[in-house]
């Protein structure tokens, strides 16, 4: 399937003009003038507009107002709201997928550019991190991979994680929910998960080929839309701000913060991103206990070091480096960990 580019349609400039004119109407004659087209076609793009879903106020003497989107992640609701130069100009919109991560190593693999997105309103096969599984209901939440082609060495490819956590932190903040980052990819409201975050790459030992960054944010799930054995472990934003997310608008929010983020990160490196982290971070200052590939131990979070790596002191004096694994948190007696 072909992305959808920013520029692909007249109905997605329709919008565009709609969208900045608010509460105001915009006349028939003026859309006319912006598109060159015939008044009729106007007419015609509104009214398969309409039939898409968007309520479009029709006045005659003033002309048309948006009053309504649908709460969809194509091309035509997205466009309007994003001020990227790279991110999100390419979408590849599904109703259902196996998996957004897959979909966008594929379409690297075969040539995407960076910035080109994969949306899907539904993953039957959503992937986490250590080959876990994410729940991935329909129509409710964002599940998106981006493909970045960063000028990075494989090594530093990690850091990209830690971008896209403070930028998505930072957004769920503004919208409503005190977000914290949990190490390494997890964001956390209330010490329960709102969202996670996977990066898989291709590169040679020298130089990077492509990054794949996926990303699933619980927005409008419910308890009942979670299994049971994760209603007491996970959240939405919906359910912490009491009232439904539009969900095209925090899309845009993201994209447009992260492109800020990764654009910072590329011009002078990881270390204001590893400050604003550290400043975000739940698990700094945290008794912990990891659990590896190799084995557990116990600990005191103290920092991340240059690379993103967590850095625990541990019961013997001696300070750990970990690269990857699970970090659970040590609550006092008779509390639970998150």
């Amino acid at each position: 399937m072909a992305p959808e580019t920013a520029e692909q349609t007249q109905e997605e400039l329709i919008l565009g003009f709609l969208a900045e004119s608010g509460e105001d109407f915009t006349s028939g004659e003026a859309l006319s003038s912006k598109l060159g087209l015939s008044r009729t076609a106007v007419w015609k793009h509104v009214e398969a507009l309409r039939g898409k879903g968007y309520r479009i106020e029709a006045v005659p003497a003033r002309g048309y107002r948006l009053v309504e989107v649908p709460d969809r992640l194509t091309q035509l609701e997205l466009a309007p709201l994003l001020s990227t130069h790279d991110l999100g100009r390419a979408i590849h919109f599904h109703e259902t997928l196996g998996s957004t991560n897959e979909l966008a190593f594929r379409l690297a693999h075969d040539g995407a550019e960076h910035g080109e997105v994969v949306v899907t309103e539904q993953q039957t096969a959503g992937k986490g991190r250590r080959g876990r599984v994410w729940v991935s209901p329909p129509g409710l939440n964002l599940y998106f991979s981006a493909i970045l082609r960063p000028e990075l060495p494989p090594q530093r490819a990690p850091e990209l994680t830690l971008v896209a956590a403070v930028a998505l932190t930072e957004v769920l903040r503004e919208a409503g929910g005190e977000a914290f980052i949990k190490w390494p990819n997890d964001v956390q409201i209330d010490g329960r998960k709102v969202a996670g975050i996977l990066t898989e790459l291709s590169a040679e030992p020298d130089r990077v080929h492509f990054v794949v960054l996926g990303v699933g944010v619980n927005l409008n799930a419910q308890p009942e839309h979670f299994p049971e054995d994760l209603r007491d472990t996970a959240t939405s934003l919906a359910m912490v701000r009491g009232q439904r997310v539009p969900r095209a608008l925090l899309a845009a929010s993201l994209w447009n913060r992260l492109e800020e983020w990764l654009d910072l990160h590329q011009e002078v490196g990881f270390a204001a991103v590893r400050q604003r982290w550290k400043e975000l971070s739940s698990t700094l200052g945290q008794d912990v206990r990891v659990r590896t590939d190799r084995r557990e131990f116990r600990g005191r979070a103290e920092d991340i070091d240059a690379s993103g790596a967590l850095l625990v002191r541990t019961e013997d004096g001696s300070v750990e480096r970990v690269l990857s694994g699970d970090v659970e948190r040590l609550r006092t007696r008779g509390a639970s960990p998150s």
